[in-house]
């Protein structure tokens, strides 16, 4: 049966931690759909990961929508997130709800967008729509020009209120779930344990309800320094430049293709 959001709500209920991962492609939900996580986040990440931009920012709206096809093709089980990518939502109401809708037609199960008190309306206007909306708090790539770099958000009394309040205010909203992302961990705690709905922590501590990690971070396809809060459960770097090595090798050699790779 396929993941709904009424499922993950459950989860949480039970007290039973769930998984969520990006996925990009059709292949690579296939094999995350079959290994059973049940979230799949179709993230503006994308843009860094696949297209090769140095932010979030240049994503667009049908570089979104592209993805969603894709990654929907692949999945059968799991519960596919669409994110809205920046100005996707900021310019108005009709506009976002239209932008949603999109993701859903492409797909996606639910949307997630970013910002605290002042998505408030949106979201519950996406909801009272049919539009199962996540929300993001903390370090909300979207705003890196705002913050300055990617920060830890939530640091002091002011700073963790305005996120404890802007939670409450998206779950009352309407938001099913909602990622907090890069701010401390006894926060993140707090915000989960005043929550009813589902908390998804990526740089929070091990109190949220659930882990999300970029599907390249986690595998160990991608370059540069990683988050400190990334764990690599493989390191597919060397095993594609090792695989690529010895194909090049056996090609110049004229070991490859064989007889057993040809044709009779």
């Amino acid at each position: 049966m396929p993941v709904t959001i009424q499922d993950l709500s459950a989860h949480k209920a039970r007290g039973e931690r769930f998984a969520m991962l990006t996925a990009y492609d059709y292949y690579s939900a296939r094999i995350l759909d079959e290994a059973g996580i049940p979230v799949l986040l179709v993230g503006d990440s994308l843009g860094m990961v696949m297209l090769g931009y140095d932010t979030t920012l240049p994503v667009s709206m049908e570089e979104c929508l592209h993805h969603t096809r894709a990654v929907a093709r692949g999945t059968r089980r799991a519960l596919v997130v669409g994110d809205m990518p920046f100005g996707s939502y900021q310019a108005g109401s009709d506009l976002a709800v239209a932008n949603a809708a999109a993701l859903l037609k492409a797909g996606a199960n639910a949307v997630k967008l970013e910002g605290g008190l002042q998505v408030v309306d949106l979201i519950a206007r996406m909801v009272s729509y049919g539009i199962p909306v996540m929300g993001h708090l903390g370090l909300t790539p979207q705003s890196v020009n705002a913050f300055g770099g990617y920060k830890v958000q939530g640091r002091g009394k002011h700073a963790a209120q305005i996120i404890l309040e802007a939670a409450q205010a998206l779950q009352e909203a309407g938001a099913f779930s909602i990622v907090l992302e890069a701010i401390p961990p006894d926060l993140a705690a707090k915000v989960t344990a005043s929550a009813s709905i589902p908390t998804i922590g990526i740089g929070a501590g091990p109190s949220c309800d659930a882990q999300v990690l970029v599907f390249h971070d986690f595998l160990g396809i991608s370059s540069g320094q990683l988050p400190r809060f990334v764990k690599r459960y493989a390191n597919l770097d060397e095993v594609i430049a090792t695989a690529a090595k010895d194909f090049a090798r056996d090609v110049g050699e004229g070991t490859y293709p064989g007889p057993e790779h040809t044709y009779a």
